[in-house]
């Protein structure tokens, strides 16, 4: 394998690890912290961390899946084209399936206490467990691609 391809599998599984790293723990620690706390302050907590989550997630997504495209065109496997459009399909999933919960929760006129509120919370949990899983399976597939050499 070239340097270059190299090197862009080095970014991808990084980006991919760090992607996973992050929405494992905001699927085990921070949702169900937030579901904890009441839908008031659940959402009040979310209205504050997705924008941001999502700007970091969002970016590392897109790096990996072009670092594995990246690598795969300067000669690394084919397997490096699989597991960046793998870690690449969070991001449609992301903008097709997860993005209408996630504007409804954003907007201020949702009603905290409502029990709409609780129902799109836990909606949200469990479709970032998707996105969490598809991830885990991206990262671990470029762990064993980098392990191969």
């Amino acid at each position: 394998m070239s340097a270059t391809a190299w090197a862009l599998a080095w970014i991808a599984a990084g980006a991919a690890t760090l992607f996973a790293g992050g929405a494992l723990y905001v699927s085990l620690v921070e949702h169900p912290a937030r579901l904890a706390t009441g839908p008031p302050m659940a959402v009040a907590q979310f209205r504050t961390s997705y924008p941001r989550g999502a700007r970091l997630q969002g970016g590392l997504a897109v790096l990996g899946t072009l670092a594995a495209v990246g690598a795969w065109f300067a000669g690394a496997p084919i397997g490096w084209l699989g597991a960046g459009v793998l870690l690449g399909l969070v991001v449609p999933y992301t903008l097709l399936v997860i993005r209408p919960t996630n504007a409804r929760l954003l907007d201020r006129t949702l009603p905290p206490d409502a029990p709409e509120t609780r129902r799109l919370l836990q909606r949200w949990g469990a479709l970032h467990a998707g996105r969490t899983l598809v991830s885990l399976a991206a990262a671990a597939a470029m762990a064993h691609l980098v392990a191969r050499g």
